[in-house]
This record gives C-alpha cells, sequence and structure tokens, in this order.
C-alpha cells in the first residue's frame, strides 16, 4: 500500500535531514584546530517478509527467494575520520602538532568527563596567571602532567622535541621544563565529543594507555605547529548535493504515494 511508502520516504528524509546538520557542522569547523570530520553512518530498518525464501509454491517446489519490503532507513551512528590533519606552521613555541597516533590529557570541570578529565588533539597551548600550560580555549583545560614556565622565562628559548622534553632558558640558565604525554585509546571512535575541542572517555573507548611522544603506538610533536582540521571542503560539497537529491528523490516517492492514495479515494464517487 502507499502508506507503507509514505512512512519508509518519510524516514529518508528525516535520515537526510540528519546527514545535513553533520555536513553543516564539517564545514562550520573546517577552520578549527585538529578538528576530525564526521561522517553518517545508515541502516535499513525492518522488513515486513510477505514470503519466506525456500516456501512451496503451485508447483510443490522450494522457492529460491522471498518477498520483502522494507520499511525505511535511519541514521546508524556517526564515526570520526581520525586522520591526521595537515600541520600548518605558526612559529610560536607554544604550538605544538601530534604526528600520529595520541591524544593530549587534560583537565576542566568537574562536570565534564570523570574527574573533568578530558582529551585533546589541538595543541595550542599558553601558559595561564600561574605559568602552567593550558588549552587556548574558553575554557582554557589545564594539561595534564602538568607542566610549568617558571617566572624569568624566556619563551622564545623553549624547546619542544619531538619525544615530548621540553626545556628553556631561566634567568639565562637552560633549565628541564617537563615533559609531555600522549594518550591512546583501544576504540578511539568511541570517544564522546563535548565541543571546545575535547573528547571524554566512554565505555566503549576503552581505558587510555600513555605514554612519551615517539614511543611505539605513539605519534611525534612538532614545535611551532598545528594540526589542522581534516575536513575535506570539496568532499563535504559534494556530499551535501547528493543529500539535498536523495531528500527530494524521497520527497517524490511521498508525491507519487500520495497521488496513488487520491487514485484509491476516488473510486468509491
Amino acid at each position: 500500500m502507499a502508506i507503507t511508502a509514505l512512512h519508509s520516504a518519510a524516514t529518508g528524509m528525516k535520515a537526510m535531514d540528519t546527514q545535513l546538520d553533520i555536513i553543516a557542522n564539517n564545514l562550520a569547523n573546517s577552520g578549527t584546530t585538529a578538528y576530525k570530520s564526521s561522517r553518517v553512518n545508515f541502516e535499513d530498518l525492518f522488513y515486513e517478509e510477505r514470503r519466506q525464501p525456500g516456501a512451496l509454491n503451485n508447483l510443490g517446489q522450494r522457492t529460491s527467494t522471498g518477498l520483502f519490503v522494507g520499511l525505511g532507513a535511519r541514521v546508524s551512528n556517526t564515526q570520526l575520520d581520525l586522520r591526521t590533519g595537515s600541520l600548518e606552521e605558526t612559529g610560536k613555541p607554544l604550538d605544538i602538532a601530534i604526528q600520529g597516533n595520541g591524544f593530549f590529557r587534560l583537565t576542566t570541570f568537574d562536570g565534564v568527563g570523570e574527574g573533568g578529565v578530558v582529551y585533546a588533539r589541538a595543541g595550542n597551548f599558553i601558559s595561564n596567571n600561574e605559568g602552567d600550560l593550558v588549552l587556548a580555549t574558553a575554557d582554557g583545560p589545564l594539561l595534564e602532567p602538568t607542566i610549568n614556565l617558571p617566572e624569568g622565562v624566556d619563551l622564545n628559548s623553549v624547546t619542544i622535541t619531538g619525544d615530548g622534553r621540553i626545556t628553556g632558558n631561566v634567568d639565562g640558565t637552560l633549565e628541564d621544563l617537563g615533559q609531555f604525554e600522549l594518550y591512546s585509546f583501544p576504540n578511539p571512535h568511541g570517544l564522546r565529543l563535548v565541543g571546545g575541542n575535547l573528547y571524554v572517555e566512554t565505555e566503549a573507548s576503552g581505558s587510555p594507555t600513555s605514554g612519551n611522544p615517539s614511543d611505539a603506538g605513539f605519534g611525534t610533536l612538532a614545535q611551532h605547529f598545528l594540526e589542522a582540521s581534516n575536513v575535506d571542503p570539496v568532499k563535504e560539497l559534494i556530499g551535501m548535493i547528493r543529500t539535498q537529491r536523495n531528500f527530494e528523490l524521497n520527497s517524490q516517492t511521498i508525491k507519487a504515494a500520495d497521488e496513488n492514495l487520491k487514485v484509491v479515494s476516488s473510486l468509491r464517487r
């Protein structure tokens, strides 16, 4: 019946609307530091089984196929594209890009994550009023383990090596200022996105493993660089066009089903 087509097309339009929301967010964050684009995954809904495969036909033979009428589609999940974005040189001594796998660990409000623990790929750090490194976002989450730039340090002398050692001249003396650590997850696709370039551990992501940059399974650090968003604007625009066309096709299905219902309703006249 046309009623089934109406409902199936409606689920398709709803799924396309969600995909358009995801594409719009990707494009809006095409300039966001270390942003990872999201992809929408779809799945078909239940099927109305009108005849089972292998049923007996009028000749007493087993049919090789069945008769199934689908009831539409839905969004099953969104999946992060975790490929490393291109590196952009900034020249700032506290800008750091992760080349390869790994996340920085930070602490923010207690209401976010477990005890305020969050993770980030962005490495645009600055120092707060106490000299501790924080992420240069609106809330300024604190880097963990803490790295402090003491009073008198010459920022232009700060050096961060690929394996995460940070040194700098303090009142003319070269000092060791700390060690960056990176964290990896068994399933980074299971991280929860909370905004502010931050991710939160979940049961799906698994517990993080810590290590130093350049250790096996972890990336290396690049000072004076930031990781750019990995959004491909051309790909997203093509996806937007396809989404619009699929939305229109589903609307045409609704129009055709409506016409069929008009014909059926006119039969009694």
